[in-house]
């Protein structure tokens, strides 16, 4: 893809401000992925470059279709992980997908087991 037609495509333009915005704060962060079936969630330290904690929707505790119900138990699932790893406060980075449906009850469910944004 030429820079040019990086550059203007809107999807990724979004995700880009978005994700600048974040890193500029310092913040752990809690990057959302959603395909068509599934949505996956991480809290990612760009500091050091690595992953701290992870969810998904595929998981044998889960395994379900996607939907808000399992969006909500993926980030309850994410936030229970976090606190056991010693992780209190996050930035939630929505990525490109608008905060509504499935990515918003991840965002309520993780807040449900005790993480702040």
């Amino acid at each position: 893809m030429s820079v040019k037609r990086y550059e203007k495509n809107p999807t990724i333009r979004r995700a880009t401000r978005v994700r600048s915005r974040i890193k500029a704060s310092g913040h752990l962060r809690l990057s959302v992925f959603r395909s068509a079936r599934h949505i996956y969630a991480q809290v990612i330290d760009d500091a050091a470059g690595t992953t701290l904690v992870a969810a998904s929707s595929v998981e044998e505790s889960i395994k379900s279709a996607g939907n808000r119900e399992t969006a909500g138990k993926v980030g309850k699932l994410l936030g229970e992980r976090a606190k056991k790893a010693g992780i209190k406060e996050v930035a939630f980075d929505r990525g490109r997908y608008p905060y509504h449906g499935r990515v918003q009850a991840l965002a309520d469910g993780a807040r449900e087991a005790g993480l702040k944004f």
